[in-house]
């Protein structure tokens, strides 16, 4: 099940971002009052704007359900990899015993 899920959030991701893509700006409608508009298209001249932002609002809120949909799936795994490790005492390396050095009144080691 989640793999379907998988699947359909990223087909839901890829065709936001084309959806978005498609879409004109605000800036776009300056041109379109000089005739380079698209009202010979097949929704009108504003036809295609309100279906590809309402395309886009209905496939945004399948992007937010799929996404909280992997987020349930991700909260019901439960693995060894998030367990706390086990506190260990730290390991200390044997210290060797030192002979002791004379050392005289002006700090240098005699020979």
């Amino acid at each position: 099940m989640e793999f379907i899920v998988w699947v359909v959030h990223l087909l839901v991701a890829a065709t936001v971002v084309g959806l978005v893509l498609l879409q004109h700006g605000k800036g776009a409608d300056m041109g379109a009052a000089f005739g380079s508009g698209s009202s010979g298209s097949l929704f009108g001249a504003s036809g295609s704007a309100n279906f590809l932002s309402r395309m886009t609002a209905a496939l945004a809120t399948l992007f937010f359900a799929t996404s909280l949909g992997l987020t349930y799936f991700s909260s019901l795994k439960t693995t060894g990899k998030e367990a706390r490790p086990v506190p260990t005492a730290p390991v200390q390396a044997p210290v060797a015993p030192v002979a002791p050095v004379n050392v005289d009144k002006s700090g240098a080691i005699p020979k």
